[in-house]
């Protein structure tokens, strides 16, 4: 069992067949966010969202939680339906934050990584002012912050409206101390090769609306052999508000890399 994490994490399967896909969400959404994902995705594969500690039905964390803990808790989940067996890791914003940490941990199981909402940002200078926020608001921080998460656009649709609300209506189930030692997590220092070490197929998918999108180049520029591409008019929930593109680059991107199931 992972440290400082009371048990193991909540998650969604989706799918029987083929192989695995594991979800991690950004802050201050929760699995749910992959919805579309899900849905097509399950198509051809074993699809898992996880919910990280503090978030949906997950449980709480304790004061030192690292990023690491996150990313072993995540592998448990992942061998509650495909013990020892490789998996494809998608993540946004922290999702993509703890890919590398999962593929240092289980490299020889991570057959790639698709990374949304994010870049090279050593001093994530941001994750003072979310506790600052949180701290202040509570977990009813959590509904005006989802629109943050989404471009100017795309926040005045009923769409945006519908997925705050949805998030929102889960706040009974989270846990804002949690949320805090997560957001302590993401702002501790990483490791200077933590990207140039790791050796799988790796893309990066980034809204241009995203506050991330100018870092995420340099962020490619360090992981070898990454790719890139660009949701235009998206923003950092680039998998909601462009599931047909997303999902459609990261496609392209498992049949180039072989990771594709063959269909009969």
């Amino acid at each position: 069992m992972a440290d400082r994490i009371d048990g193991p994490l909540y998650y969604e399967r989706m799918g029987r067949t083929g192989p695995v896909i594991a979800f991690v969400h950004p802050n201050p959404m929760d699995q749910s966010c992959w919805i579309f994902q899900m849905a097509h995705l399950s198509t051809w594969y074993r699809c898992i969202a996880i919910d990280i500690p503090g978030y949906g039905r997950s449980p709480k964390a304790q004061p030192g939680l690292t990023m690491d803990d996150i990313a072993q808790a995540c592998w448990e989940a992942i061998d509650e339906i495909a013990p020892g067996e490789p998996a494809i890791l998608v993540g946004c914003s922290v999702g993509s934050a703890l890919m590398p940490y999962m593929h240092h941990q289980q490299p020889k199981r991570t057959a790639a990584l698709v990374l949304s909402g994010t870049g090279y940002n050593p001093g994530r200078e941001f994750t003072k002012h979310r506790i600052a926020r949180y701290r202040e608001l509570g977990v009813d921080y959590r509904w005006g912050y989802t629109f943050e998460d989404l471009s100017p656009a795309f926040r005045a649709t009923p769409m945006a409206h519908f997925f705050a609300d949805m998030f929102a209506e889960r706040n009974p189930h989270c846990d804002v101390p949690s949320i805090v030692h997560q957001f302590e997590a993401l702002g501790m220092p990483e490791a200077e090769d933590i990207h140039s070490r790791i050796a799988c197929p790796a893309i990066i998918l980034t809204g241009s609306e995203d506050g991330s999108h100018p870092r995420a180049a340099a962020l490619k520029a360090r992981i070898p052999g990454c790719e890139l591409k660009i949701l235009y008019g998206a923003g950092h929930a680039c998998m909601i508000e462009q599931p047909w593109l997303f999902d459609r680059y990261m496609i392209e991107f498992l049949k180039k890399n072989g990771l594709f199931p063959a269909v009969a």
